[in-house]
């Protein structure tokens, strides 16, 4: 992550309410719709395979394409008088698309068409390719049986395909977790298998973005046993991690809250550490203060959070938090940040005096008088910015002020 972002992007950064994020799991990284949600807003869902294909060069121009259906996954009216036998799909049933499908080899590959129908015909817009030998009908359809019921019984379903064979399946499994929020998996996950996910965490092909949700996976589903996995995956210099260590921290700390959580904090007082481990240290803390003060009280969170205020690369994340969990007691350490040489950075000063315009003690008030008079118009772009942090932006709401974007 770069620390030398315009002000206005690290605000972004910084401030969750001014850009949330698509997912809700804290440990996740995902975008996109899932395929629950694509089912639900296309017209028509066949899988199967293609046949003859005229008038075009690729997906995106419009031709017809001969389709044998195996499967209706959602069905339209449409199919009543559209699907027949075809004697050029073999004597399969069939629908021609009203779309140009390039040729692929039949023998490999199967496709899960999403479709709308424009002006009497099946036009469709996305295509899901699998290996001939899979039938993703059994998923989808599953997920659509799901559909209504509780957050912890469609993620049960889900948790089934996580290390399915098809990747698209695979990550739409995913998708849902990440997309939840964390209350709803805390509690089921307890009756997951933890040596299935453990083997997933020791696996190295397991994609890197994974290892956090899966890591708070087995903190809640494992035992101490569990916890050496999570730790020796944190100490492994083949692995280099890069992704989900925040998720490997928390889990850490659920499965030894002791030592777990005295790991996390030497992490964060640890200098020669990178900035990226650092601040998935400083995630793991924040996901402790927000979910599960019950494991580290929120003055433990807090006390570690503070260790960073001596670090110049992470000193305004650290100032931040502090100030979004009203911590005042700090005042008189953070406004001290100001004479020293290694925090004289233009975002550590910004962070110092939004704190300083929130802080109710008089010193930060005296702070925030002295700034007024020497950059009437900085002071001014803060309190707009916190202003916007309070109250996110609608669709007619600029994002920030001129003068905000110019500081």
């Amino acid at each position: 992550m770069s620390r030398c972002l315009p002000v206005l992007v690290v605000a972004v950064l910084a401030w969750p309410s001014f850009a949330r994020e698509t997912c809700a799991c804290p440990f996740c990284n995902a975008e996109g719709q899932t395929l629950t949600k694509e089912i639900n807003l296309a017209s028509l869902v066949i899988f199967g395979t293609i046949g003859k294909a005229n008038g075009g060069l690729d997906f995106s121009v419009e031709g017809s394409t001969d389709f044998a259906v195996e499967k209706v996954i959602k069905r339209h009216d449409i199919l009543d008088k559209e699907l027949k036998k075809r004697d050029d799909l073999g004597g399969k049933e069939g629908v021609t698309l009203a779309r140009f499908i390039p040729d692929q080899d039949k023998t490999k590959y199967k496709f899960v068409v999403f479709c709308d129908v424009f002006k009497g015909k099946i036009d469709p817009y996305r295509l899901m390719r699998v290996d001939s030998k899979s039938d993703p009908s059994k998923y989808l359809a599953g997920a659509l049986e799901v559909k209504d019921k509780s957050q912890p019984e469609r993620l049960k379903f889900f948790f089934q395909y996580l290390d399915d064979s098809e990747t698209d399946i695979s990550m739409d499994a995913y998708k849902e977790f990440a997309y939840a929020d964390y209350k709803d998996y805390q509690g089921m996950a307890k009756d997951l298998p933890a040596d299935k996910i453990a083997g997933w965490l020791r696996d190295e092909k397991t994609p890197p973005f994974r290892l956090g949700l899966y890591a708070s996976l087995l903190g809640h589903a494992g035992n101490a046993m569990h916890a050496e996995v999570l730790r020796k995956l944190l100490e492994d210099p083949t692995r280099r991690l890069n992704a989900g260590v925040d998720g490997i921290l928390a889990g850490y700390v659920m499965l030894q809250p002791k030592e777990g959580w005295e790991y996390v904090c030497a992490t964060l007082a640890d200098e020669k550490k990178d900035f990226t481990t650092r601040y998935a240290a400083l995630r793991a803390a924040r996901f402790f203060h927000e979910f599960r003060s019950d494991l580290v009280p929120k003055k433990d969170v807090i006390d570690a959070v503070a260790l960073l205020l001596n670090e110049p690369d992470v000193a305004d994340l650290a100032i931040e938090d502090l100030r979004k969990w009203q911590v005042w007691d700090l005042a008189d350490r953070i406004l001290a940040l100001k004479e020293k040489n290694s925090h004289d950075i233009p975002i550590i000063k910004r962070s110092i005096l939004r704190y300083a315009l929130q802080c109710p003690k008089d010193a930060a008030k005296g702070f925030v008088a002295e700034r007024r008079k020497k950059d009437p118009d900085g002071v001014q772009s803060q309190e707009e910015l916190l202003k916007l942090e309070a109250t996110p932006p609608t669709q007619s709401q600029p994002a920030a002020s001129s003068s905000a974007k110019t500081k």
